[in-house]
């Protein structure tokens, strides 16, 4: 069973680029379309609550409001890219399509294919959530230059969703299933990350329950890189988000292998 599973996991450390080329390529035919659609829904929150809730709410933890929602709405933007991208593409590709079933007949492993589309998610994650970087800089709601260290930070976010819904993808027997993900998990990960308002305004049950979040892990990095203060805990966060990558990404190559092998 161990020889099963080491057969599933990535040949070298190179194969999966062809995985990521092929859906590079594959998204590049509707590039322009793809970016807006995944800004659209963080700047309608940015912009509505920002502008809405920020007259009344004023100033939170000495920064505007939108300021502090504009951190928050780069990392949900990563978080709802990757996985997106994972449920439904990734899933298409393998269940529908069957373009994975083809790859297979190729020199890649499961692993090479997994890893590939974790990559790619990770990727369109790190355009979205870069562009409403830029655009909350170039409005003088983050600070330049700071703000490009959370670069890398939307990357690894943009991989600890992918993962997560990858696990999703495994299980899944149809399309129909991802909105019990999505209306069970992500949404209320929004609303208990500090996404939308401090952390500390909730009761301690809920701060409990929103520190062993990866969003929150996110924002707590993102946060005062926008706003150009200094980062607590940052070995911690990024521990954090490093296991919620690796760990699932090993489950969800299991599953898929004990799925694809039915």
């Amino acid at each position: 069973m161990i020889e099963a599973y080491a057969a599933a996991l990535p040949a070298n450390a190179w194969n999966w680029v062809a995985v990521w080329r092929r859906n590079y390529l594959a998204w590049k035919k509707v590039a322009l379309v793809s970016i807006l659609g995944n800004l659209a829904d963080p700047m309608i929150y940015l912009f509505g609550l920002g502008t809405g809730l920020g007259i009344m709410v004023g100033r939170v933890d000495g920064a505007s409001y939108i300021a502090f929602l504009a951190a928050g709405m780069v990392a949900v933007s990563a978080m709802t890219a990757a996985t997106l991208e994972t449920l439904y593409a990734a899933f298409a590709r393998m269940h529908s399509q069957r373009t994975w079933e083809a790859m297979l007949y190729t020199h890649v492993t499961l692993g090479d294919i997994v890893l590939g589309e974790l990559a790619w998610a990770a990727t369109k994650a790190f355009l979205a959530g870069a562009a409403i970087t830029i655009v909350t800089a170039t409005l003088g709601y983050a600070a330049w230059p700071s703000v490009l260290y959370a670069l890398p930070i939307i990357a690894l976010t943009g991989c600890v969703f992918a993962s997560l819904a990858m696990i999703v993808t495994a299980l899944s027997p149809s399309f129909d299933y991802f909105v019990f993900y999505q209306t069970l998990v992500l949404t209320p990960m929004l609303f208990l990350s500090g996404a939308v308002f401090p952390l500390n305004q909730l009761p301690d049950a809920f701060q409990q329950i929103a520190r062993c979040m990866p969003l929150s892990h996110s924002i707590d990095l993102i946060r005062p890189v926008m706003l150009d203060r200094p980062i607590g805990g940052i070995a911690l966060h990024v521990g954090v988000l490093a296991l919620y990558a690796l760990l699932p990404f090993f489950l969800s190559m299991a599953l898929l292998r004990r799925r694809l092998m039915r």
